[in-house]
């Protein structure tokens, strides 16, 4: 007989307990707009998050509030517009999908990337800054095929009438039949790293490794080159802190490389290369 006032009392303390949590949970509604709400918690967040950006003046918790409610009312109607269903929206979403999925799943694997000096060196002796002329011919990147051809045989022409027999010098050769803003200066565009050059331009130049030597006609994504090595910088004269740079851009994108391959392997794709010849 004793039980059954107990277990009302128990019934009232939890009627009682479910009601505070209903005012709990009431009083975070700090704001509705429509039927989405603005929790109290949701705006401390933000707060402190705007706290970060201005350290000198930083806004009224009142303006805060305001432009969460103004953000929500632009959502709304964006959504109501149906701009949530337009293809140029969805493939910026996208995009922020796609970056905020390499910040969560990759910045760890960045963090614990380090570089040392001697590493760097090492990285350095086998990618140096390198001096260059060349004789250039401009090729558009959506130029048809006999303008390809046209260009390719302009350079030849200037590789077999003017470079080979060695009658003018190169940058004299540069100046006359070159285009490109090098072309008044016979052809040089000075010391560049390898992240500043086109990859088949790099590649051929470096594999001279002799001072004056000159290549046959190389092709690069903007057209046709003769190129005269002219100097590789040494390490004591580099910029040590752009090499270093240099390293650690190559081994985040081993990394990065290593991710997307994982996700390929467990995913189904098929190309038509066949479309997209080069």
């Amino acid at each position: 007989m004793k039980t059954k006032p107990l277990i009302i009392a128990l019934a009232s303390i939890g009627i009682a307990t479910l009601g505070a949590a209903r005012l709990i949970e009431a009083a975070t509604e700090l704001a509705r707009v429509n039927n989405e709400v603005i929790t109290l918690e949701d705006f401390n967040k933000k707060y402190q998050d705007n706290l970060k950006f201005f350290q000198f003046s930083p806004p009224g918790r009142k303006a805060v509030l305001e432009d969460l409610i103004k953000r929500e009312l632009g959502v709304q109607e964006a959504r109501r517009v149906g701009l949530d269903r337009d293809p140029e929206i969805i493939e910026r979403m996208n995009t922020v999908l796609y970056h905020a999925l390499l910040d969560r799943q990759l910045s760890k694997e960045f963090e614990k990337i380090q570089v040392p000096e001697s590493d760097a060196r090492a990285f350095y002796e086998k990618n140096p800054d390198i001096r260059t002329s060349h004789v250039f011919v401009a090729v558009h990147p959506d130029a048809k095929p006999q303008e390809v051809a046209a260009a390719r045989e302009r350079i030849k022409k200037i590789l077999d009438e003017q470079v080979r027999p060695g009658k003018l010098g190169f940058a004299e050769i540069a100046q006359r039949f070159s285009d490109g803003v090098a072309a008044p200066m016979g052809g040089d565009i000075d010391y560049q790293p390898k992240s500043k050059l086109d990859p088949s331009y790099y590649h051929e130049a470096l594999k001279l490794r002799t001072p004056g030597k000159i290549t046959g006609i190389v092709r690069s994504q903007i057209g046709f080159h003769i190129i005269k090595l002219t100097g590789i910088r040494p390490w004591d004269e580099t910029d040590k802190i752009q090499a270093k740079r240099l390293l650690f851009e190559q081994k985040r994108g081993e990394i990065y490389e290593k991710y997307m391959s994982t996700l390929r392997q467990k995913a189904k794709v098929t190309v038509r290369s066949e479309l997209i010849k080069d």
